[in-house]
């Protein structure tokens, strides 16, 4: 059953990073993990992806051309698998879907089964109707905690265009969210099945 006891953020116990920073911390402190796993929460229903050509190809309606970049990147994917298995280092990521499917989930989920079918993620799906109890007060947030020691709540403009995160290492806030995140996970559905049901008989999308 779902906890909907959500944790709380209080931004003044964190550290604020502009986006450039958050990116090479966020990099930096994932490399080192080892024996571990990471956790994230993916609510927002659209994001603006920077430097993402098969993003550039669903602006421009060419459904084809996101379809064909997917497909280049498998060899990439396998490389991160390997290198996670070697470093025994699992990511696991759980993303909220809304109905009607916005055509940036379903781009973003064409990309998130392939990487669950090659060991690049772990991905479960959670409905945006399973977490409406959770959300009465407010929509979660954007979340990553990196190998139960650093928690990252991504900060987004309200058009999605990415502004950064606030960093977090207090260790009662971090693992209270990892938790959270876990109990979201275990409820989930894998999303190879819900690929599969939900999101691959649908026609491509128009942006």
């Amino acid at each position: 059953m779902l906890d909907l006891n959500v944790p709380t953020i209080d931004p003044e116990l964190g550290v604020r990073l502009v986006s450039k920073d958050y990116k090479r911390d966020f990099r930096e402190r994932q490399a080192v993990i080892h024996d571990g796993a990471s956790w994230k929460l993916e609510r927002r229903q659209y994001f603006e992806e920077q430097n993402s050509p098969s993003r550039d190809a669903l602006t421009r309606g060419d459904w084809q051309e996101v379809l064909r970049l997917f497909a280049e990147t498998r060899d990439a994917i396998m490389a991160k698998a390997r290198e996670y298995d070697r470093r025994r280092y699992t990511f696991h990521r759980v993303r909220i879907v809304e109905q009607p499917v916005t055509p940036y989930v379903q781009w973003e989920l064409y990309s998130l089964v392939q990487q669950d079918e090659l060991g690049g993620n772990r991905v479960r799906i959670v409905t945006a109707e399973q977490v409406a109890d959770a959300e009465k007060a407010q929509q979660l947030p954007e979340i990553v905690v990196l190998g139960s020691q650093t928690l990252y709540n991504v900060i987004y403009s309200d058009n999605g265009q990415p502004m950064g995160a606030i960093r977090f290492t207090d260790q009662q806030q971090v693992r209270s969210w990892e938790h959270y995140i876990q109990s979201l996970y275990k409820v989930g559905e894998d999303i190879a099945s819900y690929f599969a049901r939900e999101i691959a008989p649908l026609p491509a999308p128009v942006p």
